[in-house]
């Protein structure tokens, strides 16, 4: 039989209903009865957070850290705070400390990857994000913002191909078309441009080109031509 005073059950309603100021009440109380409750000190960091009360999740955090000091729920909610408090050289330091027990540890890469792009640091991030990829190649996470930092680094050329790779794995990301015609632009490159927008994968770009040139057509002309015969195929279909 289930018993609904369980506190944990009472704590996860609240979360699931996002009643986030009763839930921080609730661990309030459960921390006069007995301070060193770590359900009560682990939850009240996560209402807190959630109630963008950043420095004082942190302070909650660091109570479950003095007697625990890798335990994984207070340093990942710690990471999230320090994250909206642009403290990313912090970030830094508790990415290590996870990696320290587990260097494979992917969100703790992604994370440490995310915190070195803020900080400007893109060549280091990368090392991180292709750490990510050897763990698993269709990261989306490291792969985006593998080209963000290549990007600013004036590599405009491979951060197309990542992006472009990732757009491959999901080309539902709109943004992924917009970002990679973006890095076209910067290399001057007017139909890549284009096509990019359009969604067009860069093993296609080619083909049309090609086409338009023996078409005596316009590449844009040459992409509306292939749309409307796709259109037509799925009519007869």
């Amino acid at each position: 039989m289930v018993n609904l005073l369980d506190p944990h059950l009472i704590i996860t309603r609240m979360f699931e209903a996002r009643k986030f100021d009763d839930m921080l009440n609730y661990c309030i109380k459960l921390l006069e009865k007995n301070p060193n409750d770590l359900m009560a000190l682990q939850n009240s960091a996560l209402s807190l957070l959630h109630l963008e009360k950043f420095p004082e999740a942190i302070f909650y955090c660091d109570k479950v850290l003095k007697e625990n000091n890798f335990d994984m729920y207070a340093i990942t909610i710690k990471i999230h705070a320090l994250e909206n408090l642009k403290e990313y050289e912090k970030v830094l330091d508790c990415c290590d400390s996870i990696l320290s027990r587990n260097k494979d540890d992917v969100w703790t890469l992604n994370t440490m990857g995310l915190a070195l792009n803020q900080l400007n640091r893109f060549n280091e991030a990368i090392e991180f994000y292709d750490k990510t990829l050897k763990i698993d190649e269709k990261n989306m996470t490291a792969l985006m913002n593998k080209a963000v930092a290549l990007s600013f680094l004036g590599d405009y050329q491979n951060s197309i191909k990542y992006y472009d790779c990732a757009q491959i794995i999901d080309p539902s990301m709109k943004e992924l078309a917009i970002a990679k015609s973006r890095e076209f632009e910067k290399l001057g490159l007017e139909d890549e441009v284009f096509l990019a927008a359009q969604g067009v994968l860069i093993k296609d770009m080619e083909k049309i080109k090609s086409d338009a040139k023996e078409n005596k057509c316009s590449v844009f002309h040459q992409f509306c031509q292939l749309e409307f015969e796709e259109k037509e195929t799925k009519i007869t279909k």
